[in-house]
């Protein structure tokens, strides 16, 4: 059964306004299929194991997520959702006992709603079978697969349980790097390796296509490649144009950020700019450059906001320099050589461009100034600011948080420098099964909760090198303002 849900919205204008509505997908059978000589080539910096980072980490993440934007689906239904006896049927988008929420959305499933319309099929068939290189006679038996077995095909690269067709795209799981929700408009962006070609190819035919999208397909706006790219030499990805999710931030209605980084080019920026400016969705949009290292990635691994007046962020890359004559001598020729450091400028839209100093001076800014927040800025930092843990678990996305509404953040349990900067900036702590009890058992209440980080088990999830920032496609939030 296709989708529906006429009170249906995309309206994203900040990172903390009360989370309505978001895309997300739970790890398929194909994540499970990652190998150790392909892992680095598909993104991943190990092997996860799959049954582990389902049962025991990821379902956790769409029970909270339902007790906070969908509970009719789940409340009084803890104990029977987690019965062995159900084999996971809740959590599984194929299956008859899935929650099929129209706030917790299911990738697959809007993929299989899609894959009902024979048109649609085909082509779609056609576009991935060009992708993967397959022969004339799969793409016809493709064509004659049934919508929902055909989803799961596409994503998992698997035919049968034993026959894989083609790659599996286990980066699916991070939905925020395909598209980001601009006010009531859609950004569709660009990845930047091969390995994510295929996902971005099915979310464009979802947001195309599907009827929950249908009032907002004038609000789509695509990047396109640099002008005559194919005939540049070389394939310095500098010069080719790429956006990812992870480097997208709304923080306030008129003002978003964009970084450059490992996955963004600058020409990916600049063609988001134009697109923005052009069908006046914002009136600002900030570019971080940061340094191109696995390390950081995207901006979300070095920042993300937890209320209108905090962020967490690695502290290292996110002040300014101190003065020479402050270091000792042997810092003051390091230096010379290093570029661990961001650039920072804003643009609006006729104006002069705006410089500032260091990441936190913007994130101030932006909170003192957009969000009106009325109080000095507070920053929580990666590993409590204390070497090496602040590296160790801001490469474990201590600073990638999803905020599910003001001052109440999800994250990894594993970063316990970080936690304790947070207990320390006045923030309770808890475990999401404990919390989940309390919900069931009406001793919390998810309306009530403030000033709360919820740490999700993480030991296999962190493996895949994102948080649950990551993890998520916000297509409606409350305002903040």
């Amino acid at each position: 059964m296709t989708i529906t849900n006429s009170d249906f919205k995309i309206d994203v204008t900040s990172e903390i306004g009360t989370l309505r509505t978001l895309l997300i997908h739970s790890p398929d059978s194909g994540l499970g299929k990652v190998v150790p000589s392909k892992a680095q080539d598909w993104l991943f910096e190990d092997i996860i194991h799959l049954d582990t980072v389902r049962r025991n980490e990821y379902d956790y993440y769409v029970k909270l997520l339902l007790y906070f934007l969908d509970p009719d689906k789940i409340k009084g239904r803890l104990h029977q959702i987690d019965d062995e006896s159900t084999r996971r049927s809740f959590f599984k988008p194929d299956n008859a006992g899935f929650h099929s929420s129209d706030k917790v959305i299911e990738i697959q499933t809007l993929l299989a709603d899609i894959l009902q319309q024979p048109d649609i099929r085909k082509k779609l068939v056609a576009s991935v079978c060009a992708v993967e290189s397959c022969n004339y006679r799969l793409q016809q038996q493709l064509t004659d697969t049934a919508p929902v077995e055909l989803a799961k095909i596409f994503i998992s690269g698997s035919l049968t349980t034993e026959e894989m067709i083609f790659a599996p795209i286990p980066n699916l799981i991070f939905s925020r790097d395909l598209g980001i929700a601009v006010n009531n408009h859609m950004l569709l962006n660009k990845p930047a390796k091969k390995a994510r070609f295929r996902e971005t190819l099915l979310m464009r035919y979802i947001f195309f296509n599907h009827p929950l999208f249908e009032a907002y397909r004038d609000n789509i706006l695509e990047i396109p490649e640099t002008a005559q790219h194919f005939l540049r030499p070389g394939e310095d990805a500098e010069g080719r144009t790429t956006l990812e999710g992870g480097d997208v931030m709304m923080v306030s209605p008129d003002h978003l950020v964009i970084g450059c980084s490992e996955r963004t080019s600058v020409s990916g920026a600049n063609e988001a700019i134009r697109l923005l400016f052009e069908h006046d969705v914002v009136k600002k949009v900030t570019i971080v450059k940061i340094p191109n290292k696995r390390d950081y990635m995207h901006i979300d691994t070095v920042f993300t906001q937890v209320k209108r007046d905090t962020w967490v962020l690695l502290r290292s890359l996110a002040v300014a320099e101190a003065p020479i004559e402050e270091r000792e001598p042997i810092s003051w020729f390091a230096d010379k050589k290093q570029k661990e450091r961001a650039e920072i400028v804003q643009f609006e839209k006729d104006k002069k461009p705006r410089l500032f100093g260091c990441i936190e001076d913007l994130l101030s800014d932006i909170s003192e100034n957009d969000l009106k927040s009325g109080v000095k800025t507070k920053f929580i930092y990666s590993g409590n600011n204390t070497f090496p843990f602040d590296a160790r678990e801001q490469w474990t996305d201590s600073c990638n948080l999803l905020a599910l509404k003001e001052g109440v953040v999800v994250g990894y349990d594993r970063n316990d420098k970080t936690v304790e900067a947070f207990k320390e900036g006045g923030f309770n702590v808890i475990r999401v099964a404990e919390l989940l009890q309390k919900f069931e058992n009406n001793e919390l209440d998810p309306h009530s909760l403030t000033d709360t980080l919820i740490l999700m088990p993480s030991a296999e999830l962190s493996r895949a090198r994102g948080g649950f920032h990551c993890m998520s496609m916000p297509v409606l939030r409350d305002g903040v303002i």
